[in-house]
């Protein structure tokens, strides 16, 4: 074999390997590295969704998932990039990278085929709403109370399963006619999200509304993709600090208007 030959061989032997290289460091890199290459994290919210997120005055977007959206990239030490998703197109957003988490995801097995799920974080829940000054503890309580619901939901279907046959429910077509009925006087009590109640919590000071009991709980997650087994352990990571350093729990007094308990970020 001549020098030339030789060297050409060199050359292509060392380029093949380069190659190989190449290969083997993009298979290894995943969403962690994609993400501080970028310096950005992109993540997934609704827009309109308060407490959790919707714009405030000055037209940012603000709300519990916020806070904790942009912990998450303060801990990754990256900007935050919110990204707003539907609820019909936020898996396929994931999916296609397009995003990199999404915040405000209920678990359930089929999700679980196409997504993971870090840590919940954030409490959902279906409560009994009433004024301070009616004492009620439990289901055994709604019998004989007039109890606002918005018709056809979960909260629709978690009520009649619980409510004694003498409770008068009455049942409304959307969480505006739920709420003006309650604050009215036209019922007793009201069943709500925590989502919804929350509103009601903030606004109704002459009320003095409070949540009594709970019906039925089910949190929130941060979904993301399969085998992103670093970036879930950082989300993950990042709500475990918060909850102990009482992070989640002022979110949870600012933007839900109670403070947090953990038994209600158990599935």
């Amino acid at each position: 074999m001549t020098l030339h030959m030789k060297l050409k061989s060199s050359i292509a032997a060392v380029l093949m390997l380069a190659g190989v290289g190449l290969a083997t460091q993009a298979a290894n890199a995943d969403a962690v590295d994609d993400i501080t290459k970028a310096g950005a994290i992109n993540i997934g919210i609704f827009s309109d969704f308060p407490p959790f997120s919707s714009a405030s005055a000055d037209m940012s977007i603000k709300g519990y998932d916020i806070d904790v959206a942009q912990f998450i990239a303060d801990q990754l030490k990256v900007k935050l990039n919110l990204v707003s998703v539907t609820g019909q197109n936020r898996i396929p957003y994931l999916t296609d990278k397009r995003v990199d988490v999404l915040m405000s995801v209920g678990y359930s097995k089929e999700r679980e085929q196409v997504i993971d799920f870090a840590a919940a974080y954030a409490p959902y829940y279906i409560a009994v709403i009433g004024p301070a000054e009616l004492k009620v503890v439990g289901k055994g309580d709604l019998a004989d109370k007039s109890i606002a619901v918005n018709r056809g939901t979960l909260e629709d279907t978690s009520l009649t399963e619980a409510a004694p046959a003498s409770a008068d429910i009455r049942r409304f077509d959307n969480y505006n006619s739920v709420i003006q009925a309650f604050i009215s006087g036209q019922t007793q009590l009201m069943v709500v999200g925590n989502d919804v109640g929350a509103q009601v919590l903030a606004r109704q000071e002459a009320l003095k509304p409070e949540q009594k009991f709970q019906l039925l709980t089910s949190p929130s997650h941060i979904g993301l993709n399969k085998n992103e087994d670093r970036l879930k352990q950082a989300v993950n990571d990042a709500v475990a600090k918060m909850l102990a350093d009482g992070k989640l729990d002022e979110s949870s007094k600012a933007w839900l208007k109670t403070p947090l308990n953990p038994d209600n970020l158990k599935d």
